[in-house]
C-alpha cells in the first residue's frame, strides 16, 4: 500500500495539481506568474547565484530528459566506458554547480534586509526543498554510481509507465531509501510549482521572438548622451534577421508537425505491411507468447511442487555456476564446494537487483557487472568498498537420489542433515533440488 500510494497514487496527484494549478493562476491572475527578480534590490550576490544554479540544473535536467525521450540511443551511448565516466562526471559537476548556486541565493534570502521583505514564505520552502532533492541526487550519484547507465532501465522505464498509465511502482520499490526519496521529493515539488514563483519556468516569451527590436534607454539625460554617442546598429538590417530567424523557426516547426503528423496518421490509419512483414510481426508476437506462457508454466510448477530439480550433482562446478530460478521467480546460482556438495546463492544482487556473472574469479568470487560488487560464493559477502553492502543470500537445497530418496539436505541458515558422498559409484544420478520448505521470504 505504501509503494502504490508514493509511486503511483503521488505521481498523478502532483502532475494534476502542476497542470491545473498552473492553469488555474493563468486564468485567475496572469501576471503574478513571474520570477519577481529582486535584481534591483540587490544584484551583486545574485549574479553569483542565479548563474550557477540555472546552468548546474539546465545540464541535470538535459541528462535525465535524453535518456527518458529515447532510452536505446542512450543506452547505446553509455555502454561505452569512457562515454560512461565522461557523462557520470558531469552529471556530479552539474549537481554540484546547481547546489552551490542555490546555497547562495537561499542565504541571500536569509541575511539580505532588502531581501527579505520581498520574501515569502513559499519561497523559502521551494529553495529548501530544490536544495534538498539536488543534495539528494548528489548522494544517489555517489552511492549509487554510474545510474546514467542503471537509471535507463530502471527509473526512465517507471516515469514512461506513469504517462502510458501502466505505472509499476515495483521499479522504484526494491531501490535504496535515498533513490526513493529523490523520486519522491520531486513529485512533491512538481506539486507545489502552481502555488510558488517557480511557475514562471512554463511561461516561454515566444511573442518575443516576432517583436520589433526596441531600444531601451535610462531616463537620464547623461545616460542618454552616451548612448547617443555609441555607434549603433542598423534597425533595418536587426529586421531583417528577426525575419530569417522567424523562418528558420517557422521551417523547424513545419518538420516537426510533419513528422508527429505522419506518427498520427500512421497510428490511426495502420502501416500496410508486406506479407513478409506480416509473417515477422506475427513470429515476434508468438515468441513474446510463449515466452510468458513458459514464465507462467515456471511459476504454476513452482506452487504445485515441493521440491525443483536444479541440475544434477555432477554437474555442478566449483568456478562456473549455473543459473536457475528459485521459489521466488529471482535468479539463483549454483556451485560445487570442495567436499563436493552444492552451494547455491541468490543472483540478484543486493545493490540494485542487477543479476550478478556466474564465473567465479581465483579467490572464489562472482561479479556484479553494473556497479562492480564482489560477492563471496561461499558466504555472499560483498568485498570492502563495494556499493552493495549486503550479502547475497543462501539457498537452501536437497539432494535425492534416482528414486527421489532424499539422501541430505541443508536450510537456508546452514543446517545440515544427512550425508552423501559425491564419489559413489552411482553419485552420477544424483539431483540437487531446491525445497519449498526452505524458500526465502
Amino acid at each position: 500500500m505504501p509503494s502504490a500510494f508514493f509511486y503511483v497514487g503521488l505521481p498523478y496527484a502532483a502532475l494534476a495539481l502542476l497542470v491545473g494549478g498552473t492553469v488555474w493562476r493563468f486564468k485567475r491572475d496572469r501576471f503574478t506568474i513571474t520570477s519577481l527578480s529582486s535584481q534591483v534590490l540587490e544584484a551583486r550576490t545574485l549574479a553569483f547565484g542565479s548563474l550557477p544554479w540555472h546552468v548546474g540544473i539546465l545540464v541535470v535536467f538535459v541528462g535525465h530528459l535524453i535518456p527518458f525521450l529515447v532510452p536505446e540511443l542512450w543506452q547505446a551511448v553509455t555502454a561505452n566506458p569512457a562515454v560512461l565516466i565522461g557523462v557520470e562526471i558531469v552529471g556530479l559537476g552539474a549537481a554540484v554547480l546547481a547546489a552551490l548556486g542555490l546555497g547562495v541565493l537561499l542565504t541571500r534570502r536569509l541575511l539580505n534586509a532588502r531581501i527579505q521583505a520581498v520574501t515569502s514564505t513559499m519561497d523559502l520552502v521551494i529553495l529548501l526543498l530544490l536544495m534538498v532533492q539536488v543534495l539528494l541526487g548528489i548522494v544517489v550519484a555517489i552511492t549509487a554510481p554510474y545510474g546514467a547507465a542503471w537509471s535507463a532501465g530502471t527509473l526512465m522505464p517507471y516515469v514512461r509507465g506513469l504517462f502510458t498509465l501502466s505505472p509499476d511502482a515495483a521499479l522504484v520499490a526494491e531501490m535504496p531509501a535515498v533513490i526513493k526519496a529523490h523520486v519522491v521529493l520531486a513529485f512533491v515539488t512538481l506539486a507545489l510549482v502552481p502555488f510558488t514563483r517557480l511557475v514562471h519556468a512554463l511561461v516561454v516569451p515566444i511573442h518575443y521572438l516576432f517583436r520589433l527590436p526596441q531600444r531601451v534607454v535610462w531616463a537620464s539625460i547623461r545616460r542618454a548622451e552616451e548612448l547617443d554617442n555609441q555607434p549603433g546598429g542598423d534597425p533595418a538590417e536587426g529586421r531583417r534577421d528577426l525575419v530569417k530567424g522567424a523562418l528558420g523557426l517557422a521551417g523547424a516547426g513545419v518538420l516537426l508537425a510533419a513528422g508527429v503528423l505522419d506518427k498520427l496518421v500512421r497510428f490511426v490509419k495502420g502501416d500496410a505491411m508486406s506479407k513478409d512483414q506480416k509473417e515477422h510481426h506475427m513470429a515476434q508476437k508468438l515468441g513474446r507468447l510463449e515466452q510468458t506462457a513458459s514464465q507462467r508454466a515456471l511459476e504454476l510448477e513452482r506452487m504445485r511442487s515441493e521440491t525443483i530439480t536444479v541440475a544434477k550433482l555432477s554437474e555442478l562446478q566449483p568456478k562456473s555456476g549455473k543459473y536457475f530460478i528459485d521459489y521466488q521467480m529471482r535468479p539463483a546460482l549454483a556451485f560445487q564446494d570442495e567436499k563436493g556438495l552444492p552451494i547455491l546463492i541468490s543472483a540478484k544482487c543486493t545493490h540494485l537487483g542487477c543479476t550478478v556473472g556466474s564465473q567465479a574469479d581465483d579467490q572464489g568470487r562472482i561479479l556484479c557487472p553494473c556497479h562492480i560488487s564482489y560477492f563471496d560464493i561461499k558466504t555472499g559477502r560483498p568485498n570492502d568498498g563495494a556499493p552493495a553492502k549486503e550479502p547475497l543470500p543462501r539457498l537452501g537445497w536437497v539432494i535425492r537420489d534416482a528414486k527421489g530418496k532424499v539422501l541430505a539436505s541443508r536450510s537456508a541458515d546452514g543446517t545440515v542433515e544427512g550425508s552423501v558422498d559425491p564419489k559413489a559409484p552411482d553419485a552420477a544420478s544424483y539431483e540437487v533440488c531446491i525445497a519449498k520448505k526452505y524458500e526465502e521470504a
